[in-house]
C-alpha cells in the first residue's frame, strides 16, 4: 500500500510544567549523533462494549482524545520527554556541556493523529519496515537525530487509525532514555489509559543523573571539547539514504518450545557451561552462525557481535530499574568466522556467555564511564564495519503487557530510525516464553537466511 495513503488529520503539542535541568552521562552522550529510536504497537479496534466502557470512564469523546489525554497525564511524571536539548559553554570557550531543559519555552511532546482507513492490521503485520512499505509512514519525525533535540520534540507520538485497528508509533530522542526506562514510561501510559487515576503511577521514574556522574566521572557536568564534536558531527545523510535502500528487514518468531529446545541444545553441546547459557545467548549464536554461513565469510576474517550490557545492577550501589536515563555499556564478542563455522551452536553461545560473565561488577561500568569522559567516542552506525552486528532491545521489556484499556497489542514493530546492516532487535513474543527477532541486513543476506536450514528449523517468518 502506498505510504501517501496515510493522511495526517491533526498535530498538537503536549506541555507540562517543570523546571528540571537534567545532566547527561557518558551512556547518554555517546548516542548524540544517532537517529531517534522508533518503535510502535499494533492493536485491533476495541469492541463496542470496550470502547463504551473506556470512554465513559474518562468522559472522552473519542479514543484519540482519550489516548492524548492519558498521555498528557502520564508526561507529568516524565518531564524529560517534553523538554529540549540545551547546551552551555565552558569557561575556556572550547568545550560544550549538553543537558535536558525540561522547562524550555518551546518544549512539549508532539502528538499526531493520522488516518489510513484502507489499511488493515494484517497489512501492517505483513509490510516491510524498510523500502516502499507502509511501516515508515506510521512514525513521526523521520530521520531526526539526537543532536537535533534543541529544536525538535524529544518525544513524538503518532496514533494512526486503521480500517480494523490502531497503530501507536513513537519516535523518541535516545538521549532521554534507554529501553529499560522507555518501556517503563509506556507501561505507565498504558496503566493510566486503562483506568489509572493519574495521581500516581506504580513505577515513578528517578529523573536525576547527577549522582551517576559524580560517582563514576567525578563531576556533575561533562564538557566535550570542540574537536571531538566536529569530528563526529559530519553530515552522512546522503550515504545513509543510499545504504538504507539496500537493506531489508524481517521478523522471525521462535515459539516457547523452540526457545527451550535451542537453549537445551546449546548447553548440551557445551557441558562445561553447567546450563548457564541463556535463551538469548543461544538465539544470538543461532543467528550469528547463520549470517556467517549465508555471507560465506572466509576463515581468518573477524566478525563482531555487540550486546548492550545493563549498568543498573552492575553499579555499586545498584541503580533502580526506574532510573530514567541510559545506563548501558557495550559488551563485545569478536570471533574468527572460520572458528565460528568450525564449531557448533553451543561453542558460539558459550563465548557470548563468557563475555557477559566477565562484565559483572562495578569496575567495568566505571571503566567505561570514566574512559568516555576523558576521550569521548560517539556511536556512528554509518561507520560500522562489515559483519559487525548490534543487539537492540531486550526480551525482558514488557512489550505485550501494554494494555491501554481494550486488550494487549497483537504485534510490535520498529521504524526506520537507525537502520543499518546488522541491527538485530529482540523482544518478548506475544506468547509467553516466545521471542520475536527483527533482523535488518542487506537484502541478499536476509533472503539467504530465510533459506538456511539450520536457522529456519527453529524459527517461523512473521513477514
Amino acid at each position: 500500500m502506498p505510504q501517501d495513503q496515510i493522511q495526517t488529520i491533526s498535530t498538537s503539542t503536549i506541555k507540562v510544567e517543570s523546571t528540571a535541568r537534567i545532566t547527561l552521562t557518558p551512556s547518554d552522550l555517546e548516542l548524540l549523533f544517532l537517529e531517534y529510536v522508533q518503535m510502535g504497537l499494533l492493536f485491533p479496534h476495541p469492541t463496542p462494549p470496550q470502547l463504551t466502557t473506556l470512554l465513559n470512564h474518562t468522559t472522552s469523546p473519542s479514543i484519540i482524545h482519550h489516548l492524548k489525554t492519558s498521555l498528557h497525564r502520564t508526561l507529568r511524571f516524565f518531564p524529560t520527554l517534553v523538554g529540549r536539548l540545551a547546551t552551555a559553554r565552558s569557561d575556556s570557550g572550547d568545550a560544550t556541556c549538553f543537558f535536558l531543559d525540561c522547562g524550555h519555552a518551546e518544549g512539549g511532546a508532539l502528538f499526531v493523529h493520522a488516518h489510513g482507513s484502507a489499511l488493515t492490521v494484517a497489512d501492517v503485520n505483513e509490510s516491510s519496515n524498510s523500502g516502499p512499505g507502509v511501516v515508515p509512514s506510521l512514525f513521526p519525525l523521520p530521520g531526526a537525530r539526537n543532536n537535533e533535540g534543541a529544536s525538535l520534540p524529544l518525544l513524538a507520538v503518532q496514533v494512526t487509525e486503521l480500517a480494523d485497528g490502531l497503530f501507536v508509533g513513537w519516535t523518541v530522542n535516545h538521549l532521554v532514555a534507554d529501553g529499560t526506562a522507555f518501556w517503563i514510561f509506556l507501561n505507565s501510559w498504558a496503566e493510566i489509559s486503562r483506568g489509572g487515576s493519574g495521581e500516581s503511577i506504580s513505577r515513578p521514574p528517578i529523573l536525576s543523573r547527577d549522582q551517576v556522574n559524580l560517582d563514576l566521572v567525578g563531576a556533575k557536568d561533562i564538557f566535550i571539547r570542540d574537536q571531538h564534536l566536529v569530528a563526529a558531527g559530519k553530515d552522512n545523510s546522503a550515504a545513509d539514504a543510499e545504504s538504507a535502500a539496500e537493506l531489508s528487514e524481517r521478523v522471525f518468531r521462535l515459539t516457547k518450545e523452540k526457545v527451550r529446545k535451542l537453549k537445551a541444545t546449546a548447553n548440551e553441546e557445551m557441558p562445561e557451561s553447567n546450563g548457564k547459557i541463556s535463551s538469548l545467548q543461544a538465539v544470538i549464536a543461532l543467528l550469528w552462525r547463520a549470517i556467517v554461513r549465508c555471507r560465506s565469510v572466509p576463515a581468518g576474517e573477524e566478525t563482531t557481535f555487540e550486546i548492550p550490557m545493563g549498568a543498573r545492577q552492575r553499579m555499586s550501589p545498584p541503580l533502580p530499574d526506574e532510573y530514567f536515563g541510559n545506563a548501558v555499556f557495550p559488551g563485545i564478542v569478536t570471533l574468527d568466522a572460520g572458528v565460528i563455522s568450525g564449531h557448533g551452536l553451543g561453542w558460539t553461545a558459550w563465548q557470548i556467555n563468557r563475555m557477559v560473565a566477565s562484565a559483572n561488577g562495578p569496575e567495568k561500568v566505571k571503566e567505561f564511564y570514566a574512559g568516555w569522559a576523558k576521550e569521548p567516542k560517539f556511536l556512528q552506525f554509518d561507520a560500522i564495519p562489515t559483519n559487525h552486528f548490534i543487539l537492540i532491545n531486550s526480551p525482558r521489556f514488557d512489550v505485550y503487557g501494554n494494555d491501554f484499556g481494550w486488550g494487549p497489542p497483537v504485534a510490535a514493530r520498529s521504524g526506520g530510525g537507525s537502520s543499518f546492516d546488522g541491527r538485530i532487535t529482540v523482544s518478548a513474543g506475544l506468547e509467553e516464553g516466545s521471542l520475536d527477532v527483527e533482523v535488518c541486513l542487506l537484502k541478499e543476506t536476509l533472503s539467504a537466511i530465510a533459506e538456511d536450514v539450520e536457522f529456519m528449523d527453529f524459527v517461523t517468518v512473521e513477514n
